[in-house]
């Protein structure tokens, strides 16, 4: 009998190390050559490791939340007969959240995305007895939900759980931190009057509304950044600190900063300035469905030079949001709301809104940041010269 050691193999992206953010396997297990092993991630997915062979786990190395260099041992096997002369590359499958990797070989192991998995530990479901509807009952996010509502599985009655950030939590925990210690952040909230851009926007969904996507008041948010950004470059940029260099783009990636069941994602509208209205909402739709169910690519959710983050009915008076690390503008909507306002002389009931932002202030000054805001502004309450191209 001879041991094979199982390094952390160089799943691209040019990283040197990847957290573990779940295990599989034990001492002691049997397993069979591709068999799930352990999920590490980068900054940019999840990645299923499975077996290089087939043999008994021997030891592994390292736990749950800590970051392994690549080529560092991972798993050591015991073997029947000679061991491999040659170095075996782990099958290695890169997923965002909950998208379904490539079915693996039959095992007596439940085939289940990461996320199901994460959901089901953390809810204390038996895989074995959830019914999978994808590929080779591979068991989807639908079927874990359905069973659990089967189930009426309901929350522990604890006083408290304790739970540590691992996987995406932590990524967004470190780029919120990074964010927060390394910007110096200013915020400024202008109120604008969308009662004009509110009837055209309802007017459109109206005359469309069976033959074009359904406009939110997102699109033209994004219209109005792409008009008004040529005149302020830096704005529209990117600030390298370590370097000292400021990157300044001419076409506009728009992020949009999306709620899922995972924490924040931030998937990408890229060259903004060149879609229409309604390809603007068909786009972002598409970015947000596809960041909620797992299935967006990675560049797509990276490469942004500007981010919309707006909580919808939420999103409260004034929110001093967190830059994007490393942009230097973050744009955030808040509530629309009808209250009165002075015009003329005379109180009319207008929908406002409160247009909170953030500006990182080693790149953009407060009079360049109250001007920009302020053009934007003006398209907003005009949407025959947003609309006008």
């Amino acid at each position: 009998m001879a041991n094979y050691v199982f390094k952390l193999p160089d799943i691209g992206e040019g990283i040197a190390e990847a957290e573990l953010v779940e295990w599989y396997v034990k001492p002691g297990d049997t397993v069979a050559e591709d068999q799930p092993l352990a999920d590490v991630m980068t900054d940019k997915a999840t990645v299923e490791l499975t077996s290089p062979v087939s043999g008994t786990i021997v030891a592994i190395h390292g736990e749950v939340g800590q970051l392994r260099q690549i080529g560092s041992a991972l798993v050591e096997f015991a073997l029947e007969g000679k061991a491999r002369a040659e170095p075996v590359e782990a099958a290695a499958a890169a997923v965002v959240p909950d998208q379904t990797p490539p079915p693996a070989p039959a095992s007596s192991r439940p085939k289940a995305s990461p996320l199901v998995r994460r959901l089901a530990k953390q809810g204390g479901v038996n895989l074995e007895t959830v019914k999978g509807s994808g590929p080779h009952g591979r068991i989807r996010r639908p079927d874990f939900e359905a069973h659990v509502a089967a189930l009426r599985v309901s929350p522990s009655a604890d006083e408290f759980t304790e739970s540590k950030l691992v996987g995406l939590r932590r990524k967004i925990a470190e780029k919120m931190e990074i964010s927060a210690r390394r910007i110096p952040h200013f915020a400024y909230v202008e109120e604008a009057d969308l009662t004009a851009l509110e009837g055209a926007r309802a007017e459109l969904n109206a005359r469309y509304g069976d033959e074009r996507p359904k406009l939110t008041l997102l699109p033209f948010f994004v219209q109005a950044l792409v008009r008004v950004l040529p005149r302020f470059p830096q704005i529209n940029a990117t600030y390298d600190d370590e370097a000292g260099i400021v990157r300044r783009y001419t076409p506009v990636h728009v992020g949009i900063a999306t709620q899922t069941d995972n924490g924040l994602i931030v998937p990408v509208v890229r060259n903004a300035q060149d879609l229409g209205l309604w390809e603007l909402a068909a786009e972002i739709a598409r970015l947000a469905a596809a960041a909620r169910d797992g299935t967006a690519k990675r560049d797509e959710l990276s490469g942004s030079t500007i981010t919309i983050t707006s909580l919808g009915t939420l999103g409260g008076i004034a929110t001093t949001p967190v830059i994007n690390h490393p942009e230097v503008a973050i744009i955030g909507p808040n509530r629309l709301v009808e209250r009165p306002v002075v015009r003329s002389g005379a109180i009319e009931v207008r929908k406002m809104m409160n247009v909170s932002s953030s500006f990182d202030h080693r790149v953009v000054d407060g009079y360049e940041a109250a001007r920009f805001i302020g053009e934007v502004k003006a398209l907003l309450e005009s949407p025959t010269l947003l609309l006008a191209r």
